[in-house]
């Protein structure tokens, strides 16, 4: 099971909006537009190597390659060593969107913790690590996720509008 794409989306746009907090730019701004959108797509990004994901179907080559490769969800992509390449991949970006784009597509991985599958999270290394016992983990598409899914909307929310000085 996989936390749905949506889920990794709002997550994406809480670490974007936390990035654009630290930074000082204004949340009615261009940057902030950019910035929004970068966190949007990079939150489910990790989901590449998941076939059938709304990932691997718009990056469908990459998703091939991971395939052929025989790379498993939740392993290459999830893992924190993959999480520093892209670190220096994106390096050259401006900072904002450096920093924007690493932590939305880190809060992939942490967010799958919640799942019950866990995370090969050190990758190469085989064991998988979750944060919740089983019975509390949330599952795809249920009423646990539901409700984490409103919780982060929320704080979406929060965030732009906890900015303003009345």
């Amino acid at each position: 099971m996989i936390i749905l794409q949506k889920t990794h989306s709002v997550a994406g746009l809480v670490a974007a909006e936390c990035v654009l907090l630290h930074q000082n730019v204004a949340f009615l701004s261009w940057e902030a537009f950019g910035a929004v959108l970068l966190g949007c797509l990079a939150g489910p990004l990790a989901d590449v190597d998941k076939q059938g994901s709304t990932m691997a179907k718009i990056l469908f080559p990459l998703s091939a390659l991971l395939r052929i490769l025989k790379v498993r969800h939740r392993t290459v992509t999830h893992s924190l060593i993959f999480i520093m390449i892209l670190w220096l991949i994106s390096s050259p970006l401006p900072a904002l969107y450096h920093w924007v784009f690493i932590t939305a597509y880190a809060s992939h991985p942490l967010i799958d913790l919640l799942n019950e599958k866990g995370v090969q999270l050190f990758w190469p290394l085989k064991f998988k690590i979750r944060l919740l016992p089983k019975f509390l983990a949330i599952d795809t598409g249920s009423t646990g996720e539901t409700c984490f899914q409103w919780m982060l909307l929320g704080v979406s929310l929060w965030i732009p509008f906890s900015t303003i000085e009345f």
